[in-house]
């Protein structure tokens, strides 16, 4: 191999790892939502707590540390709309980017 061509895999790979980087960031917030007075990350631990328990509600602390009486089953369902939603399009942007490499 000669120089060129192996500073041109070296800028791709900075590229895709960038590119990769980019959507990590972009796609972080987009499972946040501010519902029933807090602020709440829809990620798989909270999905988790949520469902171990059958209590119709609950004090939890959401994602500033706040204590917050919740309806358990309506955040566990936003939550997990939210996720499966979000999830679904950084899964569909994660595989037209690595389908680019």
């Amino acid at each position: 191999m000669d120089t060129k061509n192996l500073i041109s895999e070296a800028k791709a790979r900075f590229n895709h790892k960038a590119a990769q980087d980019y959507l990590r960031e972009k796609y972080k917030n987009r499972f946040q939502v501010a519902t029933q007075q807090g602020l709440w990350f829809a990620d798989e631990q909270t999905i988790n707590f949520l469902s171990l328990f059958s209590t119709k509600k609950m004090i939890l602390k959401d994602s500033q540390g706040t204590p917050i009486e919740v309806e358990r089953k309506e955040l566990l369902d936003t939550l997990k709309k939210l996720y499966t939603d979000t999830m679904k399009e950084y899964y569909q942007e994660w595989k037209e980017l690595e389908a680019k490499r």
